[in-house]
């Protein structure tokens, strides 16, 4: 990897999601301290809401690691990382709550949804095939514009990725916390608790959004050669 002054753009976008993500854990294992008074686990939050939305096709499993907590479409799903679905804690009731969120997107076609999942194979091939083919065509002389134009027109694939990613998150963020007040799985003060655990998630998705942005400038202006 050659170094390019340019590289220095994604240094505020580098902090940025260092703090999203030291944002995200303190939130988390702040409010995974404390109990909620139903004393529902993430496992029941979600069955709870599922059976009370009429949706009996989702099965809730756990997975393993902390924060791995999804929801897979393909295999119907709700997977909720070990402690999220045992815990009895607000966090872990938001986060359920959440990945059910993205279940009734999927139920009711919400169409960004789609997108999202449509653009996943560009994402992961430009991600990582777009910045190496803009570097090689710095190097390939007069054949070098044709390799940079395409690794950015991969890279830009990425960024469609992201900026689709941030209203299917927040979506599903303000369906949870709909469902965890309309059904009373939460009380009082402790919906403020949820939402500071899904606001701090959310942001994730906007840091990485915006580095992924800053990727793609980094790349144009590596590129400019005249």
């Amino acid at each position: 990897m050659i170094f390019h002054p340019s590289y220095l753009i994604l240094l505020p976008g580098m902090a940025l999601m260092m703090w999203a993500q030291f944002k995200v854990q303190s939130t988390y294992r702040k409010y995974a301290e404390i109990p909620s008074s139903l004393g529902m686990t993430g496992a029941q939050v979600a069955k709870t809401i599922l059976q009370r939305m009429a949706v009996d096709n989702v099965t809730v499993e756990p997975v393993a690691g902390e924060l791995t907590d999804h929801y897979d479409p393909s295999a119907k799903a709700v997977r909720l990382s070990e402690v999220v679905y045992n815990s009895t804690s607000l966090a872990a009731a938001a986060v359920a709550a959440h990945e059910c969120g993205h279940v009734l997107q999927d139920v009711q076609g919400y169409q960004p949804m789609n997108w999202r999942a449509a653009l996943v194979p560009a994402a992961n091939f430009g991600s990582n095939l777009g910045p190496l083919l803009v570097i090689a065509g710095l190097f390939l002389g007069s054949l070098g514009g044709i390799f940079i134009n395409i690794g950015i027109a991969l890279f830009i694939g990425v960024i469609l990725f992201h900026v689709v990613t941030l209203p299917v998150e927040f979506d599903a963020s303000n369906r949870a916390l709909k469902l965890i007040d309309q059904f009373g799985i939460l009380q009082g003060e402790e919906n403020r608790g949820a939402r500071k655990v899904l606001n701090a998630a959310a942001f994730t998705y906007v840091a990485t959004a915006l580095y992924a942005v800053l990727q793609l400038v980094q790349l144009l202006l590596m590129s400019n050669r005249d």
